[in-house]
């Protein structure tokens, strides 16, 4: 059995990812791929519980401490969830990954400091033997996406953070395309959703 497809998506808050990868999965079902569609912080039974830990705005968890907590769970999820079903020939479909770790702590959190960065690319180097094939980075305006966020449920750890530090999550995630162009792929996440699934699966080679 040939080895399934990994694609991650990532992206600010409210721009649209949830609807996106729905999109996506129903479409790769309807072809007959298999697919399965998990999360980070998450995925597996353990990580599920540190991202319930991870997003309570009950806990007060610095930089590091955040970055340690993503990775421990990235870890499991990796060995008991993601690579058992590529192997079995699964499209592993990832609602963030670790670029999302170098955006919201490297960037959001440590302002793109040099030896923050340095420290997540060692753990990445350590502790992910894997790497997604193709990352959709779903781009929108930062203040509509939150716009649209605050619509939603009451804001969790993360989410309630101010515009600067989004801004700055932007930033790492154009850092991370910049830096990964041929494994980033920037999609235009303004307009309908068909719009968006229309350019999703161009990157992919579906249309």
């Amino acid at each position: 059995m040939s080895m399934g497809r990994f694609i991650s998506f990532e992206g600010t808050e409210g721009v649209g990812k949830t609807t996106a990868i729905d999109g996506l999965c129903q479409r790769l079902t309807q072809q007959g791929i298999e697919v399965l569609r998990t999360r980070e912080p998450g995925g597996s039974e353990l990580a599920e519980h540190l991202r319930q830990i991870f997003l309570n705005p009950a806990h007060h968890i610095d930089a590091d401490t955040e970055i340690l907590l993503l990775f421990a769970a990235r870890a499991d999820h990796l060995h008991r969830v993601i690579v058992p079903a590529l192997n079995m020939g699964k499209w592993v479909i990832c609602d963030r990954f670790f670029d999302s770790t170098v955006a919201y702590q490297g960037f959001g959190r440590y302002h793109g400091d040099a030896k923050a960065l340095a420290k997540i690319e060692l753990l990445i180097e350590q502790f992910v033997q894997i790497q997604p094939e193709l990352t959709l980075w779903l781009d929108l305006d930062i203040r509509l996406g939150m716009q649209r966020a605050a619509k939603r449920s009451t804001a969790d750890r993360l989410e309630a953070n101010d515009i600067a530090f989004f801004e700055r999550v932007h930033q790492g995630l154009s850092y991370q395309q910049q830096k990964h162009p041929k494994r980033i792929c920037r999609i235009d996440a303004s307009g309908s959703s068909e719009q968006v699934a229309q350019r999703i699966d161009a990157a992919l080679g579906l249309s």
